[in-house]
């Protein structure tokens, strides 16, 4: 499964479906960041198939990630996914996303779950072989945990090379978007400028081929941190332009850009201080 869920090219079917089926409606909506409507598509096969049941909890997932809200909804259609999940291997997907689930409500200022996290990744780790398809996605949420809340950044850098390679040699673009924005702001914070602004350009370049608008202003702010001060300028805007087009999300990038919408909620700053300093919102 892509990064999040259901997602573009997924080699073993899984991910979206062709042209016109409901797989690549989902992934336009999701895209988009209409999570809400492409959880609705999925509502009617997730009462009873398991892997619809995750690929909608994955979907409600990261609109807590891009909203900082919905955390009742998204719980709910884990909870369902858990319940129904058969064999190992979506037991092990399920647990995955839980991890994910609790690391975003610990990061973004909810409640501290850092113990849930771990637990539920470790669990994944436990079900999973070393060749798993799920192994890339469980490598990158365990470097999301030691880079943004262990501070374990020689960790989390091997957690994002193992994610992805892994991610490479299973043609997961969408997750090695994520992986190049993560090792670049890494080398950023070794001062390698050259290779962050690689990542980085790398990480908007296939946000772009994939449509994946809703995260190409995240990847537009984080190429702006390595970019002279006219190109910088100009990349901001052009985040802030897309942030408000898309209703203000996601909400933790508005409020570093300027662009919050009064309609949208925004979180309170995270007690720890924790992704206040990021300047290139690398939460996800």
């Amino acid at each position: 499964m892509s990064e999040h869920g259901w997602g573009p090219g997924d080699p073993d079917g899984r991910g979206r479906a062709a042209t016109g089926e409901p797989g690549d409606t989902v992934w336009r909506l999701r895209s988009r960041g209409c999570w809400q409507e492409a959880a609705e598509l999925l509502r009617p096969s997730a009462e009873h198939d398991p892997a619809a049941a995750l690929a909608r909890a994955e979907l409600l997932i990261e609109q807590c990630l891009f909203t900082a809200a919905h955390w009742t909804q998204a719980e709910q259609a884990l909870r369902l996914a858990e319940a129904l999940a058969q064999g190992t291997e979506q037991r092990a997907a399920a647990a995955c996303a839980r991890g994910f689930l609790a690391y975003l409500a610990s990061v973004l200022g909810l409640r501290d779950r850092l113990d849930e996290a771990q637990a539920a990744l470790g669990r994944t780790s436990a079900l999973l072989p070393p060749d798993a398809p799920g192994r890339p996605l469980l490598d990158f949420r365990r470097g999301l945990i030691a880079e943004n809340l262990l501070r374990d950044r020689g960790a989390a850098w091997i957690a994002y090379r193992r994610a992805h390679e892994g991610a490479g040699e299973r043609g997961d673009e969408l997750l090695r978007s994520y992986t190049w924005r993560h090792l670049a702001a890494l080398a950023l914070s070794r001062g390698e400028r050259g290779n962050a602004r690689e990542g980085f350009d790398a990480s908007l370049r296939l946000r772009e081929q994939l449509g994946f608008t809703v995260g190409v202003a995240p990847a537009l702010a984080a190429l702006a941190e390595v970019s002279e001060p006219a190109e910088a300028a100009r990349l901001r805007a052009e985040a802030a332009r897309l942030v408000h087009a898309l209703g203000g999300v996601p909400v933790w990038l508005a409020r570093q850009l300027g662009t919050t919408q009064g309609a949208v909620p925004t979180p309170a700053p995270p007690p720890t201080g924790r992704i206040a300093d990021e300047t290139w919102g690398a939460i996800s």
